[in-house]
């Protein structure tokens, strides 16, 4: 299982946020780029971006920081918020992120997925963002009716190289994930699996990956705050699996 040390940029700063609230954001680094470089020091394989401002408005905000952050990290980056045309898909692409995650457009624009998903193999993953089993879209300020299993198994011919789902209730709010909710959509679906939201601790951690279905978890607070040290559990992950 792969684990995802998460940035979240709001004002070009690094963050984190309760509950997705924007008028609760922590700052956690005021360099995100630096904040990365230490990620990738402490060995990390992947990392997870997201423009937060960019998901309120449609379009890419932040772009010049996670432009800084590509150019000081050799792992790859995966990316998500305000990502809504093939336009800015191809650019990010081009500009050497690894993955663009697409979650408003997969409610509102789902042949943009699939169109994306085959113009650029392995390179598009599907942000799944929910309360209650539905979904929520646009930095999650709009909740839909659409239920997350029905959308994520919509996608199962698409070529999606992989599901980002997140608790909304469980972000940034260190109370643990949504264990049970993720499986079951792991194993409801052949696409990869990635847990997002509440992962505060190793045990956390050991818990998904134990489910033996997870393919990733996402982590930002816990590792901001210490709860979770980045080494140890790459460490412990690579040697219990």
């Amino acid at each position: 299982m792969i684990l995802y040390p998460a940035i979240d940029l709001k004002d070009g700063q690094a963050v984190r946020l309760v509950h997705g609230e924007m008028d609760q954001a922590t700052v956690f680094n005021a360099d995100p780029a630096a904040q990365a470089r230490a990620f990738v020091e402490a060995g990390c394989q992947w990392l997870h971006l997201v423009d937060l401002n960019g998901a309120f408005a449609g379009q890419p905000v932040n772009g010049a920081v996670v432009e800084a952050i590509l150019a000081a990290c050799h792992v790859p980056a995966q990316l998500g918020g305000g990502i809504r045309d093939m336009a800015t898909i191809e650019g990010w692409l081009g500009r050497g992120l690894a993955r663009v995650i697409l979650g408003t457009v997969a409610v509102e624009n789902p042949v943009l997925v699939r169109e994306a998903a085959r113009a650029f193999p392995g390179q598009v993953a599907v942000g799944i963002d929910a309360r209650g089993g539905r979904v929520a879209t646009r930095g999650w300020a709009e909740e839909t009716d659409v239920m997350v299993t029905d959308l994520a198994r919509s996608f199962e011919d698409a070529g999606v190289t992989a599901i980002i789902y997140t608790d909304i209730l469980r972000d940034g709010a260190m109370k643990g994930p949504n264990i049970a909710a993720t499986e079951a959509l792991a194993r409801a679906v052949t696409i990869p699996v990635i847990a997002s939201g509440g992962v505060a601790s190793l045990a956390d951690l050991i818990a998904l990956r134990d489910t033996g279905v997870i393919a990733g978890a996402i982590s930002g607070r816990a590792l901001y705050d210490g709860a979770i040290d980045l080494a140890m559990a790459l460490s412990k992950l690579e040697r219990t699996k």
